[in-house]
């Protein structure tokens, strides 16, 4: 249990902490203390009472991780502007054109590392991430997906004419000749995790963006493991929910963003 308790030598009896997390600290009113609680073991361990204590006072042990800060954590629209998020949010896209370079590998752990962070329903974490850089490999995958695609009569109508003229361009088609395809898997199933995949993967999208990386979502592949789980074990991965992208150094620049149509609002 990594939450142990409260340092009472620290505490202000602020009670931030039984704002944030009412099941867990409570309040006893003869003494007007408040203590931690959680006889059945079911904290889901998010960190947001660690987070919240102005005097870190929460008691903890054998987290994977360590409590990080700094200059802006309290005001965290101080950090970027509404119009430098916008215009970065515009400026992404999916790239299907990658350099042959290889990203190196401190810069690849910085994008995992950005999606780490990204939040998950009841804080579960129970994906994985595997990277994919061996060109054989790479290209082992798409032929698979490809042909799992094609033997399929809905798909092969929508996507038999497009291929052929991708397989002449590209050796590996299905992800464009990127130098590194990743893969977020996970042994839950569900809505929910399909839904936490791709928070991760937005995460790791906006964060590869920082890197002068471009990235695509691959849906493809994620399709062909739905339907032929001999797939999961071709990409060394396992599970039976998977967000897939395509990574590496883009070879094409966009001079303005797309325009897109805009949706009705319902105000309620």
């Amino acid at each position: 249990m990594p939450i142990l308790g409260i340092d009472y030598e620290k505490c202000i009896n602020c009670k931030l902490c039984v704002k944030e997390c009412v099941r867990r600290f409570i309040e006893d009113e003869e003494t007007n203390r408040v203590f931690f609680q959680d006889p059945t073991g079911t904290c889901s361990l998010c960190g947001h009472c660690i987070a919240v204590c102005p005097e870190n006072a929460i008691l903890y042990e054998r987290f994977k991780d360590e409590p990080y800060t700094f200059d802006g954590i309290e005001n965290p629209e101080t950090i970027a502007s509404y119009e430098t998020i916008y215009n970065s949010l515009r400026a992404n896209r999916s790239i299907r054109h990658y350099k042959k370079d290889k990203v190196p590998n401190d810069v690849l752990k910085k994008v995992i590392d950005a999606m780490q962070y990204a939040p998950t329903g009841a804080n579960m974490r129970s994906e994985k991430y595997a990277i994919i850089s061996d060109e054989s490999k790479i290209k082992a995958l798409s032929d698979a997906v490809l042909e799992e695609l094609l033997s399929n009569p809905g798909t092969r109508t929508r996507y038999e004419d497009s291929f052929a003229v991708r397989k002449k361009i590209y050796t590996s088609p299905v992800y464009f000749d990127a130098p590194h395809v990743i893969i977020v898997f996970s042994t839950q199933g569900g809505m929910m995790e399909w839904i936490n995949i791709g928070i991760l993967v937005t995460y790791g999208r906006i964060a590869a963006q920082t890197l002068g990386l471009g990235t695509c979502w691959n849906g493809w592949t994620s399709g062909a493991f739905e339907s032929n789980r001999k797939l999961v074990k071709l990409a060394g991965v396992r599970g039976v929910s998977w967000g897939v992208f395509t990574i590496g150094y883009p070879d094409i620049k966009f001079k303005r963003c797309p325009p897109r149509a805009h949706k009705r609002i319902k105000m309620l």
